[in-house]
């Protein structure tokens, strides 16, 4: 068993928001869920990307997204989730007045350290001109 403190969690920094680690491989050596806090801060979000060995959750804590689910877009508020099946398409985007926290699992751990693996397709077609 490990416990995982709010103040000892690592807080990745990123363009368009944060990510706390809660677990993964490195923190607790978790092998098959790898959880993360994700904030992603208003009008911002994570661009389209896939992950192509990992199933994931996204579970909206406060605020709203547009969720993107290959050319499927939905608005979810907080209590509403979506699950994505491994390497397919998504993307998430904080709309209205405030940012977006979302609480994320992937499974099973990507064999890393950070247990995440992920692949960038923002810049290819039909991804960077999908959202208008």
């Amino acid at each position: 068993m490990a416990y995982i403190l709010k103040d000892q969690s690592e807080i990745e920094h990123v363009e368009w928001g944060s990510l706390r680690w809660i677990s993964n491989p490195i923190n607790i050596n978790a092998q098959q869920l790898t959880t993360i806090e994700v904030v992603i801060n208003k009008g911002q979000g994570h661009k389209f990307h896939f992950h192509p060995n990992q199933e994931e959750i996204i579970y909206v804590l406060s605020g709203k997204i547009e969720q993107w689910v290959e050319k499927e877009c939905k608005i979810l508020s907080e209590g509403d989730s979506c699950f994505i099946q491994r390497g397919t398409v998504h993307a998430s985007f904080a709309i209205g007045d405030e940012p977006a926290t979302l609480f994320v699992v992937l499974g099973p751990c990507a064999n890393n350290e950070m247990g995440y693996e992920m692949q960038e397709v923002h810049e290819q077609e039909p991804w960077k001109n999908l959202r208008t």
